[in-house]
């Protein structure tokens, strides 16, 4: 269906029957697949973050695959996919047919699915505090996932995915229907063939606290030294304390802490109650000694395990600085001794980071390879919002192991690149692998993935097709969603008001700011050519005015406070 321009088809099931993976490696469009480039203010383009400027023989900035398409037809993926209609009926038979039964392995792009938003969440912290992040905890899809509820994807009806696909060009100006670019004849002949394409995958909404699964939440909490620092400790405190009366009497809690050592504060307690109980138990809290977040996670684990209620959801809930400094202090190493507990179980994790010496590298890592996902919370408003809202109403899930495959015609792309996600790719041959891990999501969850395009000059008829491939949470059964687009729908201007009412322009504004984070603010020195920090503060600023949106509010306020640093 075709809604404002943007293309979306609903969920269909697919068989249980996995795909066999094809030979040769994975390929990312045209130039070398993946590391972290297209930086502003450097050779690499701003705003890639993910496939770097190829270093091929031809000089170019593609990002050349690697792998070519087998003998017998076996792509790593199919696609471009002939999705079906919510009616039923055959999208070849609507606009846009589809030309070919396979694409190219270099015009592939497969990424497991991310929610988190802590990136964002300690960008805006440290900015606060007068310093500009580390580039290294700069991610872009977590600034831009940051903002998933001023996102206007349609949501399925029940479990899974719907699909939205759309862009705009990314100059100010449309230089093919004469209009004059306001900023430099460079800016517009840099960007006149560049898009952003956006593909937007939403979960239904999250149900009343009275409908969903009741919950079994053990809470492994830090209480090292460095956990004293004011907006660390005390704001975990208050915010357990919050969110302990705002569960369900059918809900339950556990508590373990951890310093040097780990114990458990708190067996499984249901709260009925026991509220006050637990909040006894959780005003105990007191910083002590070292870090050992290793025999923290397992500790929570174990209590999870022992404490496992059957038809509820199971989550573990990690609340550290993750400035881990004793014991094992390696993600992987930490992950295999609880690795029984999340693949029998089904047990997630959940991470959330505090303080403004903060080991996101550690976190992160924690919680893309044990199955959750994680956020940031610097004052109390953020915790409220993550363990009043986001927390109790989510706790459910829609969707286990998601991946996204996008392939792109080449008749029509030139170029691709995808913006962040650096960590997250998975092979393209993969992507039908339900063995290889994807991202686990929750209702009232929404994933947005930008790519910069280029577009062959005088292009038409199909772009792209993006599948979201995931499985039941419960039966494990996999099935699939599927959209697409053509070029006709990508020629729309970035900066008008139907971008702001649909949330591609504060999808736009976040990925360049992260863009600009991460290289220190300079302009690119290739297509497309980024907006100024300073011209990206206004346009955050103007989008702000317009939707009356809190967060986009938030948003501009700290691009203002990275304007102002040196």
């Amino acid at each position: 269906m075709r809604r404002s321009g943007r293309h979306q088809v609903r969920r269909g099931e697919l068989g249980a029957r996995g795909f066999q993976p094809g030979e040769g490696r994975r390929g990312w469009g045209r130039g070398r697949r993946v590391r972290a480039a297209f930086v502003a203010g450097s050779v690499a383009v701003g705003l890639l973050l993910t496939a770097c400027s190829g270093d091929g023989s031809d000089g170019s900035s593609y990002d050349r695959g690697g792998s070519k398409a087998r003998d017998d037809n076996g792509f790593p993926a199919p696609g471009p996919v002939r999705p079906t209609g919510s009616s039923g009926t055959a999208e070849s038979d609507q606009k846009g047919e589809v030309r070919e039964s396979a694409p190219p392995a270099d015009y592939l792009s497969t990424f497991a699915l991310d929610v988190d938003t802590a990136s964002y969440g300690y960008a805006r912290r440290t900015l606060e505090e007068g310093r500009r992040p580390d580039p290294t905890t700069v991610r872009p899809e977590e600034f831009i996932n940051s903002f998933g509820q001023e996102q206007d994807y349609e949501r399925p009806d029940g479990d899974g995915f719907t699909v939205t696909v759309d862009g705009a060009r990314t100059a100010a100006a449309d230089p093919s229907r004469g209009e004059e670019d306001a900023n430099s004849d460079t800016f517009g002949q840099e960007n006149r063939d560049w898009r952003f394409l956006r593909v937007g995958l939403a979960t239904r909404e999250a149900e009343d606290a009275g409908e969903r699964p009741p919950a079994a939440l053990t809470f492994v909490i830090d209480v090292s030294g460095s956990m004293a620092e004011p907006g660390r400790l005390d704001l975990v405190r208050q915010s357990l304390g919050v969110m302990t009366d705002q569960l369900r009497d059918d809900d339950s809690v556990a508590l373990v802490s951890f310093s040097d050592e780990a114990r458990t504060v708190l067996p499984m307690t249901r709260l009925g109650d026991n509220r006050g109980r637990i909040h006894d138990a959780i005003d105990t809290l007191e910083p002590t000694d070292s870090t050992n977040l290793g025999a923290g996670v397992t500790t929570g684990y174990r209590t999870a395990v022992d404490g496992l209620r059957e038809g509820a959801t199971n989550r573990v809930v990690l609340l550290s600085d993750a400035l881990a400094n004793t014991g094992e202090t390696d993600a992987d190493a930490i992950l295999d001794r609880i690795s029984d507990a999340r693949r029998e179980h089904g047990i997630t994790l959940f991470g959330v980071g505090v303080g403004s010496d903060y080991g996101d590298a550690l976190m992160e890592r924690l919680a893309d390879k044990g199955d959750g996902h994680t956020t940031y919370v610097s004052n109390a408003a953020d915790a409220r919002t993550v363990f009043c809202d986001q927390l109790p109403r989510n706790i459910d899930l829609t969707a286990r192991d998601a991946k996204a495959q996008v392939s792109f015609d080449p008749e029509t792309v030139e170029q691709f690149r995808l913006i962040g996600y650096d960590n997250r790719q998975v092979a393209d041959e993969d992507f039908r692998d339900d063995r290889v891990d994807g991202g686990e999501i929750g209702p009232g969850h929404t994933v947005t993935a930008l790519y910069a395009v280029r577009v062959r000059p005088g292009a038409s008829g199909h772009v792209a097709t993006a599948t979201v491939r995931w499985l039941d949470p419960d039966s494990r059964t996999p099935h699939e969603s599927t959209g697409q687009i053509e070029a006709g729908a990508l020629d729309g201007g970035l900066w008008g008001a139907e971008t702001a009412r649909s949330g591609l322009q504060v999808t736009a504004i976040a990925a360049y700011f992260a863009d600009a984070l991460r290289s220190g603010g300079g302009g690119g020195a290739a297509a497309p050519v980024p907006p100024s920090l300073r011209e990206l503060a206004d346009r955050a600023d103007e989008l702000a005015s317009n939707t009356e949106s809190k967060p986009i509010r938030q948003l501009a306020e700290t691009i203002d406070r990275a304007v102002d640093l040196p």
